[in-house]
């Protein structure tokens, strides 16, 4: 079963009714002078801005938004806020990285060429699908990579975000890996880790038809649909078929739902292993690790994300098919 992990960085908060505004200012821990364009954006989402010239930025956000505040700037350490609603206004002291990358492991032979390396990390970052396939990497110069011939593991990461252009679903998206492992079989990955921070820049303002159509049909099925759907606990009006050795089965049986927590989340256990079967897509396959709760919201979040594994068509979800987490929230 391939294991896919898009963000970790992801926490549930009291939601608040109400939009809010987080100001703060952004200086360097050591200096204490400010820092402009620094990187401020609420990960996987369309929100975000950057400091101006004295450091400061402004920032609105409603109970739509559920993910880890990031600030991020090139040659510091990247900083996490996940308590922000508590704070109306903060200031951020970035310390410079002191990380430095080892040339000489870089560039050693490993037995794998650059290109190869790059062919495998498209195909596992971006998808295999047609979105995937829509997708280019427009800094693929900045990304390194090391090959582990013993274990046939090949890992990536950037100093910058990786920085991708989704041709179909119109969004230029900024990935900031933490990690990204790829263990390899003969032709395909046999597992898929990646974790890491984004922030999607809409490119199509005017909202194109085409381009509203291939994102309806990039989220209907997805898994931020699927979390959605048990969520409000609508699974069957939804689309979803769920099946147990060939045989198909009451979902309500094998997900075990709390009533809505008081911070708007749900609890969920799965019972067993299901099979997942939405309209015309390829079967799907959901399980937890060792039969463990997770919890829940109504905008497709799901934690702990390690512990939910899906395999199947939403376990080949990839970067080129995800839609940020306040896509089509006005529907829910």
């Amino acid at each position: 079963m391939t294991r896919k992990i898009a963000t970790v960085l992801l926490f549930f908060s009291c939601l608040i009714s109400y939009a809010q505004t987080l100001k703060g200012q952004v200086v360097d821990a050591v200096t204490k002078e400010p820092l402009e364009m620094v990187s401020v954006y609420f990960d996987n989402t369309t929100i975000g801005t950057t400091t101006n010239e004295n450091g400061k930025f402004s920032i609105d956000y409603t109970n739509a938004v559920q993910s880890t505040l990031v600030i991020s700037f090139l040659g510091y350490n990247t900083f996490y806020l996940s308590d922000y609603r508590s704070k109306t206004n903060i200031v951020v002291a970035l310390a410079e990285s002191t990380e430095e990358l080892d040339e000489v492991v870089i560039n050693a032979d490993d037995g794998m060429s650059r290109a190869e390396k790059l062919r495998w990390f498209r195909k596992e970052f971006l998808g295999n699908s047609e979105f995937g396939k829509s997708c280019k990497i427009l800094n693929e110069k900045d990304l390194r990579f090391r090959y582990d011939k013993s274990s046939r593991t090949l890992s990536a990461w950037s100093k910058t975000p990786v920085v991708v252009k989704n041709r179909s679903l119109q969004y230029e998206i900024s990935f900031d890996i933490i990690d990204f492992e790829i263990i390899l079989g003969n032709w395909n990955a046999q597992s898929v880790i990646y974790t890491g921070t984004s922030f999607y820049r809409n490119l199509d303002e005017e909202e194109n038809r085409k381009t509203l159509k291939n994102r309806k049909k990039a989220y209907e099925g997805s898994i931020q649909h699927f979390i959605r759907a048990i969520y409000y606990e609508r699974l069957e009006e939804d689309g979803y078929v769920f099946g147990v050795r060939g045989l198909k089965v009451n979902p309500y049986e094998y997900f075990v739902l709390s009533d809505i927590l008081e911070n708007e989340t749900r609890r969920v256990v799965l019972k067993q292993k299901l099979d997942i079967f939405y309209k015309d897509t390829a079967e799907s396959v959901i399980q937890t690790a060792e039969n463990l709760e997770f919890f829940i919201d109504k905008y497709g979040n799901y934690a702990p994300i390690p512990q939910v594994l899906f395999g199947g068509a939403m376990g080949k979800q990839r970067i080129g098919d995800l839609l940020p987490l306040d896509y089509g929230l006005s529907q829910n």
